[in-house]
């Protein structure tokens, strides 16, 4: 698997590359190590650069030097929540496959959450800026399309259970990614927003 190309067809024509994922056999520690992991580096340098040396906005405070300690835990932030995140997400989807008459594969579960990851590991870049944060998200909410692309080929769901399988799985990630992302948070930044 080439990753770059992996993440260009996912991002601009995500119907053919599901299809073409589906024939892969790909085992889930290579989609993790291989494409997750390398792309969770691309938030994690954003986090670094944009809390070190650009700084940040505070509500009701305003504008707030940046420090490397400060840049630092942020990164480690944005590299372990996306990763353990789908993880979590992984195996709730997989664990709820028969409810929605799909076939359980923890493998394809993982391809499912992983690529459906893309656009906002992408645009974490934009955390060079902090307040364009926004605009990360909105690529988040992109993922969300691919994965309701992905549902019926990888999780093999029939037509008329994809859009509830979706709603559902999109909820699990949804929740997943800020459940941990406020457990990391809270490990990681002790001091509160403005501590170094």
């Amino acid at each position: 698997m080439n990753i770059v190309e992996r993440v260009k067809n996912i991002l601009f024509n995500p119907k053919n590359e599901w299809e073409v994922i589906e024939k892969e056999d790909t085992p889930t520690e290579k989609i993790v190590t291989g494409y997750l992991l390398i792309l969770a580096i691309i938030p994690a340098i954003g986090n670094l650069i944009g809390y070190w040396l650009v700084g940040y906005r505070v509500a009701f405070v305003g504008y707030v030097s940046g420090s490397f300690s400060y840049g630092i835990r942020q990164a480690i932030i944005g590299f372990i929540t996306p990763v353990v995140a789908a993880f979590v997400a992984a195996f709730v989807i997989n664990l709820l496959a028969d409810s929605f008459g799909s076939q359980k594969d923890f493998r394809r579960a993982m391809q499912l959450v992983a690529y459906s990851y893309t656009p906002a590991l992408v645009a974490g870049i934009l955390m060079i800026i902090p307040s364009l944060s926004i605009l990360a998200t909105l690529a988040g909410i992109y993922g969300l399309y691919i994965l309701y692309m992905g549902i019926k080929p990888m999780m093999k769901t029939p037509d008329n259970k994809v859009t509830g399988y979706f709603v559902v799985s999109l909820l699990v990630m949804i929740a997943a990614t800020i459940i941990i992302g406020v457990i990391f948070s809270t490990l990681f930044i002790s001091r509160g927003v403005i501590g170094y």
